[in-house]
């Protein structure tokens, strides 16, 4: 039935003509309209109908059927037209218009282009079938998912659920299981971490103790002084590593030397990929620089150097290639760019990346990786950060043999590179001004006393305040005598940070200096223009800051004094 072709050719010998050269077709003459509405709801395959058929509102029924056909189908119907020499009349028009899918064949027609006609309406016909049947497989397919995933157990069920979570809030759900990504790597690198930590709290145990002795030299003494400097440094480096691979500090853009990076990303990622990977750092030939999110750049980073080793099954060799370059090619259809980029090449010789696969591993959720393996977000995040740094990644690999992952970063002068702060001598700790009434905001008994130690000896008349509750009451409604606020942002109820915005509101010239190792609230928020210094601080670094913040606010007083007055 669904292969019939049903002909309508209400005068003449038409029916019978067309029906004999169709004879090797399943047909069915229609009588009237009436006759093709009915046998065309039982299945048609195509239909015929000479123009004569088409006159007045006779097809109206037919038209509406074709109107409503399901999505799947669209019947082809084949209109035997007189040879005319103007237009048609406007209803005929308006009919044809309605019956869709038609091809017009001018009378006289040759019987074998008929049957070619009526072959190829077929044929297109029978693919709409196949799509029917297709659609019908997905519908039951469907119908029968829920009770499929009822019979999984309570986590997959837990886990489907999350997943449709995932499509409704793509966008939000990607940013947390970046998140999530990194926070697994760093599980991984506890182990090395702990290791590191444990290395240069022996050096710092050994000097305590050997300072500890009454009959030790003096040049030794400086000796385990520098020591324990040195080695508070190298921590905080470390700790300021890791928080920003796990996206816990303020991050913004900025310029810095990508060798220098790269190196430091390769001792980062050095416990992770395991002993038995080699890794190598080839720097460029001239020193190279870009402006960038540096947390998200070492992140990347290590997302390649996690597949590499993974697609190297845990021996190998992994190699870091920093080049310059003049131009990115054209990938993925988009144009090339021209102009200074800094190349960072991460390549492997493991088992590579099928071909046919290549096109898509950049797609969020893609991953070729065993099922609880990955997450499929890794590459993503590589090909999101390229792109809002103004770059591009490509890929080149060859199965079995391994792959190079290519990423493009705009290359720059290098001239406002980020300043790292200098070691500030154990002599330079006088300030140009001393005497100054510092109000020290710390909840932490054994911090506090000690930062009021410091600020003592440096000649200023410190105060300690437990919690922002107790500042607000010392400060009263006039600062009360107090030069500057020293606090720090971790602290219970009203945090360091809100606390110095609502003393920015109360007392415009205070200066406030902040003090932290780590907060989720600069994390998220910034500074809000008010100045950091990072735990763990040196003596000098705190008497320089705490003489800057003053001399700020001094400047800022004054220059809002004389726009008040003009």
């Amino acid at each position: 039935m669904d292969n019939r072709v049903l002909i309508l050719a209400p005068r003449g010998r038409d029916a019978s003509v067309i029906a004999q050269t169709l004879r090797d077709r399943t047909i069915h003459v229609c009588t009237d309209v009436a006759d093709l509405e009915a046998r065309v709801a039982e299945g048609a395959g195509a239909v015929i109908v000479t123009e004569e058929a088409l006159g007045g509102q006779t097809l109206a029924g037919f038209a509406t059927w074709l109107r409503d056909q399901p999505p799947w189908s669209d019947l082809p119907i084949i209109v035997l037209a007189a040879q005319r020499v103007g237009p048609r009349p406007a209803p005929a028009q308006q009919t044809l218009a309605d019956l869709g899918n038609i091809v017009i064949f001018e009378r006289p027609i040759s019987a074998e282009t008929l049957q070619r006609g009526v072959g190829s309406a077929l044929r297109a016909r029978g693919r709409q079938y196949v799509a029917r049947e297709h659609l019908e497989e997905r519908r039951q397919f469907a119908a029968t998912l829920e009770q499929r995933i009822e019979e999984r157990t309570a986590d997959l069920a837990r886990a489907n659920l999350r997943l449709v979570r995932e499509i409704e809030e793509r966008e939000r759900m990607q940013a947390v299981l970046v998140q999530s990504q990194k926070m697994e790597a760093v599980g991984q690198l506890t182990g090395g971490v702990a290791h590191d930590f444990n290395n240069l709290l022996t050096i710092i145990r050994s000097s305590v103790d050997f300072l500890r002795r009454d009959d030790i030299a003096a040049s030794r003494r400086l000796r385990y002084v520098d020591a324990i400097s040195q080695t508070v440094d190298r921590a905080a480096k470390l700790t300021a590593q890791l928080l920003a691979f796990a996206r816990r500090q303020a991050l913004v853009p900025v310029e810095f030397d990508v060798g220098a990076q790269v190196e430091s990303v390769a001792e980062l990622v050095r416990p992770l990929v395991g002993s038995r990977i080699e890794i190598e750092v080839q720097p460029a030939a001239i020193p190279c620089f870009t402006k960038a999110d540096v947390s998200q750049f070492e992140t990347a980073l290590i997302n390649l150097a996690v597949n590499g080793r993974d697609a190297m099954q845990g021996e190998g060799k992994l190699t870091f290639r920093i080049e310059a370059v003049v131009d990115v090619p054209s990938v993925r259809g988009h144009a090339g760019s021209t102009g200074d980029f800094v190349a960072i090449t991460v390549s492997d010789c493991g088992c590579g990346i099928p071909a046919e696969q290549l096109p898509s591993i950049f797609e969020p959720f893609y991953t070729t990786k065993e099922v609880g393996k990955g997450t499929g977000l890794g590459l993503s995040q590589v090909f999101g950060f390229a792109k809002q740094s103004g770059g591009e990644i490509t890929v080149l690999s060859e199965t079995g043999k391994g792959t190079a992952f290519r990423l493009y970063l705009p290359r720059t002068s290098g001239r406002r590179t980020a300043r790292i702060e200098p070691v500030v001598e154990l002599a330079r700790t006088t300030l140009p001004r001393a005497g100054l009434r510092v109000l020290v905001v710390e909840d932490n008994d054994a911090v506090g006393r000690f930062a009021v130690e410091m600020l003592a000896d440096l000649g200023h008349s410190p105060t300690r305040a437990a919690n922002a509750e107790e500042a607000f009451a010392y400060l009263g409604a006039d600062a009360n005598g107090f030069d500057a606020v020293f606090s720090d942002v971790m602290m219970p109820g009203i945090d360091g940070l809100t606390m110095a915005r609502i003393l920015r509101d109360r007392f415009r010239t205070l200066p406030v200096l902040l003090t932290s190792g780590y907060s989720h609230v600069v994390a998220q928020e910034g500074t809000h223009g008010f100045e950091l210094l990072q735990k763990p601080y040196s003596v000098g670094a705190l008497a320089e800051r705490l003489e800057q913040v003053v001399q700020n606010s001094l400047s800022g007083a004054s220059h809002w004094a004389k726009s008040a007055t003009s």
